[in-house]
């Protein structure tokens, strides 16, 4: 049904920026999620942000509270993930899903549609 691409991964040195999108290619139900998710070598797969289409509301990670924000343009079908202060172990390719549910889950296992992710190096 919907399709996720995410952009706007790259290189970047300790304490920049990104802002990675995600472009949905359908209109997702009012009672979803989008979540952001990352993947270090080596490592699972970890919940970084989350926001709900039904009320708006976000929930983040412990480790990228006040660095990351999580925001959404409906008109354009996109979920942004503004990432700043970033820090070496913020490296990882970094996927975003949807839950078809009505509250923000950490779970990699509740998501049901993910993108192909976009790598993003933070260099000491």
């Amino acid at each position: 049904q919907v399709q996720l691409v995410e952009s706007g991964g790259g290189l970047v040195q300790a304490g920049g920026s990104l802002k990675l999108s995600c472009a949905a290619s359908a209109r997702t139900f009012i009672f979803s999620v989008t979540g952001w998710f990352r993947q270090a070598p080596g490592k699972e797969r970890e919940f970084v942000a989350g926001i709900s289409r039904s009320d708006g509301s976000t929930a983040y990670s412990a480790s990228v509270q006040g660095r990351f924000t999580i925001s959404e343009d409906g008109a354009k079908n996109t979920v942004y993930l503004q990432m700043n202060s970033l820090k070496p172990e913020d490296t990882a390719v970094y996927y975003c899903a949807v839950d078809w549910g009505r509250i923000i889950r950490a779970g990699v296992s509740e998501y049901d549609v993910w993108g192909q992710g976009t790598q993003v190096t933070v260099s000491s």
